[in-house]
């Protein structure tokens, strides 16, 4: 199986899409020049500086029967479509009684990490959780990128799909062919006994390298990927719970109100997993601050490998710890 990077992925799943159904159309205030050269400008447009007007546009686009997928680049250029968002995409469908489909991606990069400073370095996918009506993707590998942007933008609601921004740049396998994924369904990325730790987008290969070294301890990590935040695939993390009787969530999100939250809750609600636990739950988040410009305080903001392995040895022995 070749190996690309996370951002080719994206790309790639986009072009095959485009040549699979003439409906598919993108727009972006970056453009992107190969995919103009090769569907040309009425369906690879350059939009205004203006997220609210793109995001009304790809609303509207969808409900005429085109299948739009927006570039808003990075989260924090959302909030200023919040109306849209909140309002109208993640509402239109009920409001129309179900009889009309409502096809558009909107896409956006998330996280820290890269130095950019507060207003660019957010995980603020929760906000986006909490509106009924929009699917919220959130993959970890090339390969879930690509085969979740598919399923994306053929999935008959209003999406967004979370990009981290520091995993533009790692390679992975990747099939060849029309192979997606499907949304709502996570992976298990490494199977273990002893503790589960839920991992998100970029966490997912911090959390497989502390299974690799704790497991010369003797510790066994099994590392669940969710990959879809909107729907969730609780049962498949009830189920790693249920096997190992602890676990760890890891989120670059502030804790308060976070995904980590929603997962939490999720456990301990059920209680076949309830009685399950041998330890309380723990979360390793971000600190609740905004994410600081300065490379040694934005690694002490945000969660790193230190702190999840002290969070899987405090749960191997039963303590409970801050998030």
């Amino acid at each position: 199986m070749r190996e690309i990077t996370f951002a080719q992925a994206l790309e790639e799943a986009l072009a095959e899409e485009m040549r699979r159904d003439d409906h598919v159309i993108t727009f972006s205030t970056g453009g992107s020049p190969g995919l103009e050269k090769e569907f040309g400008p009425a369906r690879v447009r350059f939009s205004p500086i203006s997220e609210a007007t793109m995001t009304g546009m790809g609303l509207g686009a969808a409900g005429s029967g085109y299948r739009p997928v927006v570039g808003w680049g990075m989260v924090t250029f959302a909030f200023v479509a919040m109306d849209q968002i909140v309002n109208q995409a993640s509402k239109i469908r009920y409001m129309f009684g179900g009889q009309a489909d409502f096809p558009v991606t909107y896409r956006c990069s998330v996280g820290g990490g890269s130095g950019v400073a507060a207003q660019h370095s957010q995980s603020p996918y929760s906000m986006f959780m909490h509106l009924a009506g929009l699917k919220c993707l959130l993959p970890s590998t090339p390969a879930d990128a690509k085969g979740l942007l598919k399923s994306a933008i053929r999935d008959d609601n209003p999406v967004i799909f979370f990009e981290c921004s520091r995993l533009a740049g790692i390679s992975g396998p990747v099939p060849d062919g029309d192979e997606t994924v499907p949304i709502g369904v996570a992976e298990v990325k490494r199977s273990g006994t002893d503790v589960t730790v839920v991992a998100l987008a970029y966490y997912v290969h911090e959390a497989l390298a502390i299974a690799e070294e704790l497991a010369a301890d003797g510790i066994s990590i099994e590392v669940v990927d969710p990959r879809t935040l909107v729907p969730m695939d609780v049962d498949a993390i009830r189920r790693s719970v249920r096997k190992t009787g602890r676990l760890v969530i890891v989120d670059e999100a502030p804790p308060v109100c976070s995904a980590a939250s929603e997962i939490a809750a999720a456990v301990v609600e059920d209680a076949e997993t309830f009685h399950a636990l041998k330890a309380p739950v723990q979360r390793v988040c971000a600190v609740a601050v905004p994410v600081p410009y300065s490379p040694t305080l934005e690694q002490a903001a945000l969660p790193d490998r230190a702190r999840i392995r002290d969070a899987v040895r405090r749960v191997m022995a039963g303590e409970r710890i801050s998030v």
